[in-house]
């Protein structure tokens, strides 16, 4: 590009933002006199850009939204963002007003990777009501109970794997969530180690957890700068959304493919895209369904890890919890077994600490952004179609109203008073809201469910003895990505007893 286009193209960008953010201040002056949400002042041209924190962000938005207001907004050289800080607001916005919330936000890096598959940013529309239907066909409740004995044998894999190495016990525990996904969603059997489809998965996860965080990539906040030439400085997310576009290519496809040669051969197992393929109607429909697949895996393997990391951090920092859930399991199913689905209604403990994992450390502490598809007055205020709306999960369920000391790990906040397992209508914001609620949470659940209730049952995780006898502290520090996941820590995990040991070597002939 010559030097001079450059440069026009540069003040022409420039134009643009500052009209945008002209624009956008006269839209607080719109429907009537009608103002947006209230919130931070922002400087010229910038609006609140340098106010968007780059740790921990949902503190930052929670915080504003205790000083200005359950419903909050910021603008972003133009681009008005809305933040949603309380369980009413979210009823309100994303309940009572069918699917005015519904739409996603467009991602510049997202669209340059040209992740069209992955549902949980899918535009609302034809495209993703034909996907989510087959997921929500092949996920819900009914359909997710004939899942339990595949989840079973993946998690006696995964017990026989710490016994043998209890250092890389994390590790397992991705290995975990793969061999289960992959396997109700292709059918394949993932290697122990080195396997090539989860190896690509999670690089591709990683990529696009980083590339979304707020702030990670200027492109986001500035569209323009894709037009940019590949020589041009500070271009590199180029590079990135190329690199993105090989790694997406390569998990929708492959695995996709796979099922349809086993199925020519005859040695294709059960699964979403073996039990959905015959019906596949034209390529549109065949399209659909590799999306479908590849977004199960894509969703289930990342918050599954995260929810599972978490347990045992949990068991770190509060072993009380520990000592009290395997005291129930002793009593209610004892040592000489291990546990099964069908203890779970006697185990409310057990459940208490999975819905506490929930809500402790959440997964998705602002969820997926939603984008509004008309306008729309809320309490007095002005949300105009098109604008970004984030819904903080976090502030919702640390609401010390609800949950008194939010930042503790205290399970019997699930319990009633005679011991039984308390429903909690807002613990399901975890998974989303309203429609673009996470189809597959029924299968999350029972993942969760049986790995806790069986590390529970076999094994004691204490903190890890250095050189000189003492413990190793364990901070409990988070990584600063879109998915919170806990930074590496020590840990030391043996067999609670040698009948447990036992146990977990008979489940060696599954």
């Amino acid at each position: 590009m010559p030097t001079s286009l450059l440069l026009d193209f540069v003040v022409f960008s420039l134009f643009t933002y500052i009209l945008r953010t002209y624009t956008a201040s006269l839209g607080r002056a719109r429907r009537g006199g009608l103002r947006y949400p209230p919130g931070p002042r922002g400087l010229p041209f910038l609006g609140n850009l340098i106010d968007i924190p780059q740790r921990a962000p949902w503190e930052t938005y929670a915080r504003w939204g205790r000083q200005y207001g359950d419903v909050t907004s910021i603008s972003v050289i133009g681009r008005l963002l809305v933040f949603v800080n309380s369980a009413r607001a979210a009823r309100d916005l994303f309940e009572h007003t069918g699917t005015r919330y519904m739409d996603r936000p467009d991602i510049p890096i997202i669209d340059m990777m040209e992740a069209h598959f992955d549902l949980a940013v899918t535009r609302y529309g034809h495209k993703w009501r034909v996907e989510r239907r087959i997921i929500d066909q092949n996920f819900r409740p009914s359909i997710s109970v004939t899942h339990r004995p595949i989840q079973t044998v993946k998690t006696h894999a995964f017990l026989r794997q710490v016994l043998r190495c209890p250092e890389k016990t994390i590790e397992y525990l991705k290995h975990y969530t793969s061999a289960v996904v992959m396997s109700l969603t292709y059918g394949y059997d993932v290697k122990e180690s080195g396997d090539h489809y989860v190896a690509i998965a999670e690089e591709l996860l990683t990529l696009t957890s980083e590339s979304t965080l707020s702030g990670a990539l200027l492109v986001n906040d500035f569209p323009a700068l894709k037009h940019l030439p590949d020589w041009f400085p500070g271009t590199g997310f180029k590079r990135r959304a190329r690199h993105g576009m090989r790694l997406i290519d390569e998990m929708v496809n492959a695995p996709f493919n796979m099922v349809k040669e086993d199925l020519l051969k005859g040695t294709s197992k059960h699964s979403l895209v073996h039990d959905n393929l015959d019906g596949c109607r034209g390529n549109e429909a065949e399209t659909a369904l590799k999306n479908a697949a590849a977004s199960v895996y894509g969703a289930g393997v990342e918050t599954t890890i995260s929810a599972l990391s978490s347990f045992l951090l949990a068991l770190l920092l509060y072993p009380d919890v520990q000592t009290r859930a395997q005291a129930e399991i002793d009593q209610v199913i004892g040592r000489s077994r291990l546990p099964t689905f069908s203890d779970r209604p006697n185990l409310p403990y057990v459940d208490a600490i999975c819905k506490e994992l929930l809500r402790w450390r959440l997964v998705l502490p602002l969820g997926v952004a939603h984008a509004t598809t008309e306008d729309d007055v809320y309490k007095g205020f002005f949300i105009p179609k098109g604008t970004t709306v984030i819904a903080n999960t976090w502030a919702i369920l640390h609401d010390a109203e609800a949950y008194p000391e939010p930042e503790e790990f205290k399970p019997e906040r699930f319990l009633t008073e005679d011991g039984k397992v308390r429903d909690d209508p807002l613990l399901v914001y975890a998974f989303g809201f309203g429609c673009r609620a996470c189809p597959g949470r029924h299968l999350v659940d029972s993942m969760q469910w049986i790995i806790v209730v069986s590390v529970l049952a076999t094994f004691n995780v204490r903190k890890k003895i250095d050189l000189n006898g003492n413990e190793i502290a364990v901070e409990g520090v988070y990584k600063d990505a879109r998915i919170a996941q806990p930074a590496p820590f020590d840990y030391a995990i043996i067999p609670r007893h040698p009948g447990a040991a036992r146990l977990v070597q008979e489940t060696q002939g599954e």
